[in-house]
C-alpha cells in the first residue's frame, strides 16, 4: 500500500512528532509510505512555548518528509493536495489535535483522491473556545474514517459525528528514550538526596494538567517525599514557583524547560511513581513513557485516563482532581510495597500489548474497510 502521512514531523518537536516518525517507521516496514509535513505549524507570536523547533541539544532523529503545507496560506493548501496526488497514495494518514488545523487539514483532505483516514488525539481541546465544534466539523467532514486512542475522544467524535466510522486503539509505547539508569546515577544527576520517596511531574506545563492541584497535595506530605517537576510551561511559570516558595524548594527540584530526548530517563528513572493530577484528559503521552520506564502512575478520573490506566492496573486513580484525593491516593501508594509491585506486573502485560507493530497493523487492516 502507498501511504502519505499529513502532519508535524523534524525539525518540529513534541509528543506529535515523536509519534508520526514511529508510527511512519513502522508503516514503512511493510508499505510505500512519504511523510508531507508543515512549512509553518504556527506562527511564532501564536506558539506558547519557547520554540516549536528541535534544538541543537536534542538528538530527536530526523525524519525526511516534504515540508509544504502552512495553516495561514491557502495557496499552500492546494499546492500541498497537488503534492499528494502526485505522490498517488492509496491512504491518506492525518493528525488532528486542535481546530488550529481544521481548515488547512479540512482543506486539504477534500482535495485528495484516496481513503482518507485522521488519527485524533483530541476532537474537543481541553481548553475549549466557542470555534472548536464547528471547525471540528469541517475538518471530520472530510475524512473517511478516524483511530482514536482513549473511549473519550471516541465519545467526543460520535457527539460531532454520529455515523463516524472508527477503532480505538490506546497509544502505543514510545521507545526511543534510551535505557533506564540506575536510580542512585539519576538522582545524582537530577540533585536528589538519596533514600526518599520520589514523585515525577513530567511534561508542558499548562492549566489543565493541574500541577498546582499536585503542590497543593504535596505541600503536607512528610518530609520523606520529594517532588520533581519536569516540562516547559506553556504560559507564565509565576503562580507556580509562588507555590513552590511557600512549600519550599528543599524537597521540590524544578527542571522548567523543554526536556531532550536524551535526558528524559533521568527522570523516570530517578521516580518511585508518575503523577497526572489533569483537570482534564484524553490519553496521555506521558503514559506511554512511563511504561517505557516501568514507572507506575497516579492518575485522576478523568477522560481516557481511568480506563487506559486505573482499570488496566498499571497506576492508582484520584476519584477527583483536587489536591485531597491525590493526596490520599500518594499516601495509599507507598504505604503497601505490593501496590507497586503490581502495577510494575501490569506494566509489563501493557507493554505487550501495545507495541507500534500491533497500532500500525490494525490501522491499516481497519483502513482497508473503509
Amino acid at each position: 500500500m502507498r501511504i502519505a502521512l499529513l502532519s508535524t514531523f523534524h525539525p518540529y518537536r513534541g509528543g506529535i512528532a515523536q509519534f508520526n516518525a514511529s508510527l511512519m517507521h513502522e508503516l514503512g516496514l511493510s508499505h510505500v509510505v512519504k511523510a508531507f509535513n508543515f512549512s509553518l505549524q504556527y506562527p511564532e507570536f501564536l506558539f506558547p512555548g519557547k520554540t516549536q523547533y528541535v534544538r541543537e541539544d536534542d538528538p530527536a532523529p530526523a525524519v525526511e518528509s516534504e515540508r509544504c503545507l502552512s495553516t495561514i496560506n491557502p495557496l499552500s493548501w492546494a499546492s500541498t493536495a497537488k503534492k499528494i496526488r502526485a505522490f498517488a497514495p492509496d491512504l491518506l494518514v492525518v493528525r488532528y489535535w486542535m481546530s488550529w488545523f481544521a481548515p488547512s487539514l479540512g482543506w486539504v483532505l477534500r482535495h485528495c483522491e484516496c481513503k482518507k483516514l485522521a488519527i485524533l488525539d483530541n476532537v474537543v481541546p481541553h481548553e475549549p473556545r466557542f470555534f472548536d465544534k464547528p471547525l471540528t466539523k469541517y475538518f471530520l467532514g472530510g475524512c473517511n474514517g478516524f483511530v482514536t486512542m482513549a473511549d473519550s475522544v471516541s465519545a467526543d467524535l460520535l457527539r460531532l459525528k454520529p455515523d463516524a466510522k472508527y477503532i480505538c486503539h490506546p497509544h502505543p509505547l514510545y521507545s526511543h528514550f534510551g535505557e533506564k539508569m540506575s536510580r542512585t546515577e539519576a538522582e545524582d544527576l537530577l540533585g536528589l538526596e538519596h533514600g526518599k520517596k520520589n514523585l515525577l511531574f513530567f511534561g508542558l506545563i499548562r492549566d489543565y494538567k493541574g500541577l498546582d492541584i499536585l503542590l497543593e497535595a504535596f505541600r503536607t506530605l512528610p518530609g520523606d517525599y520529594q517532588l520533581i517537576i519536569a516540562g516547559e510551561p506553556y504560559g507564565s511559570f509565576d503562580r507556580y514557583q509562588a507555590l513552590i516558595d511557600e512549600i519550599g524548594t528543599d524537597r521540590i527540584r524544578c527542571f522548567p524547560d523543554y526536556i531532550p530526548d536524551n535526558g528524559v530517563s533521568r527522570f523516570f528513572s530517578a521516580a518511585d511513581v508518575c503523577v497526572l493530577p489533569y483537570r482534564s484528559a484524553t490519553q496521555s503521552g506521558i503514559s506511554a513513557i512511563a511504561y517505557h520506564f516501568d514507572v507506575p502512575m497516579i492518575v485522576t478520573a478523568v477522560g481516557g485516563l481511568k480506563g487506559t490506566i486505573g482499570d488496566r492496573g498499571t497506576g492508582l486513580v484520584a476519584k477527583e482532581p483536587a489536591p485531597d484525593a491525590v493526596r490520599k491516593e500518594i499516601l495509599r501508594y507507598f504505604s503497601d510495597e505490593s501496590i507497586a509491585a503490581a502495577c510494575r506486573e501490569a506494566i509489563g502485560r501493557e507493554k505487550e500489548r501495545l507495541s507500534w507493530s500491533r497500532f500500525a497493523g490494525e490501522t491499516v487492516n481497519f483502513a482497508k474497510t473503509l
